[in-house]
């Protein structure tokens, strides 16, 4: 399998010089099985260059999982060029959200407004599916077995846990671990203490034994303090969990957008002094854009 990381930064883009490193596009990796079949995560501000190479391979088929629906996370959508040429195809998956009673199409009918931009969506010229997945639902794409996870975020948020011939990705999307809302002295605290646990063993279980972990670690232990229920995880949890579940390499990302390349990977090398008992067994890197890996 293949992965290209073409937006690796959280909640903004962030371009400019202190950013030029590891990129100031948002959320969007590019994913080939060795059957070539594409599957796109999440469609934040680095689907815009990542449509560009794909005009030399048209028609397109093309599947895009969508974690949630947060801007950083679909705003590239309607500058997916793509879309605007007969005869692709783009299937775009999502949760549904039992909640407002919405499917993965709102992502594009509420951008594809006059109000918000030019284009409107009757002038969609490609072929466009919608695909509502349910937690734990699996769906087959080529030779790909894909099984959404929810996870924590403040909206209905899916990780996705990709398989094919053998090779295995998880990808967290937005996350952040599991807490107790608690504290220890409340009566609650026991009772709650079980379902936190419940939940990690559960996303433990999705993640374990990959060969690639993708996860969101936009916090550093400290900054997390004031961040808590945000909906994020930390560079400390993300190599816990790829520690637990024996995964084989991690790609930390969605990165803090006010955090220059310098500040990002100091404080990345700090964490990985302050947790060196969990870096033993995995290949740990901090996901750049332009990054292409292959395993």
């Amino acid at each position: 399998m293949k992965i290209k990381f073409w937006g690796v930064r959280g909640s903004i883009p962030s371009p400019g010089p202190n950013t030029v490193r590891y990129g100031g596009n948002t959320t969007c990796i590019e994913v080939r099985t060795d059957n070539n079949e594409l599957i796109i995560l999440d469609a934040g501000t680095g689907l815009y260059p990542l449509s560009q190479t794909l005009m030399s391979e048209l028609p397109l088929r093309v599947n895009l999982l969508l974690t949630h629906t947060h801007w950083d996370h679909i705003q590239g959508l309607p500058f997916f060029a793509p879309n605007f040429i007969p005869g692709n195809l783009l299937r775009l998956h999502g949760p549904f959200d039992p909640v407002t009673g919405n499917g993965v199409e709102q992502a594009m009918t509420v951008q594809l407004q006059h109000s918000f931009f030019p284009v409107n969506e009757s002038e969609v010229r490609a072929r466009v599916e919608y695909v509502n997945l349910s937690p734990n639902e699996q769906v087959k794409i080529g030779s790909a077995l894909v099984t959404p996870y929810q996870l924590n975020h403040p909206v209905i948020d899916f990780g996705y846990r990709i398989e094919s011939n053998g090779k295995s990705i998880f990808f967290t999307g937005d996350h952040e671990p599991h807490f107790n809302i608690h504290q220890p002295d409340h009566p609650a605290f026991k009772d709650y203490q079980h379902s936190v646990d419940r939940m990690y063993q559960s996303v433990l279980e999705a993640v374990r034994g990959v060969d690639v972990l993708i996860a969101d670690s936009s916090y550093t232990d400290k900054e997390y303090v004031e961040k808590k229920g945000w909906g994020h995880g930390t560079q400390s949890s993300s190599i816990r969990l790829a520690h637990e579940a024996s995964a084989k390499v991690l790609f930390c990302t969605h990165h803090e957008p006010s955090r220059s390349d310098d500040a990002l990977e100091a404080a990345f090398q700090q964490t990985l002094a302050e947790q060196s008992a969990f870096t033993g067994s995995t290949d740990i890197r901090l996901a750049r854009e332009g990054e292409y890996f292959e395993f």
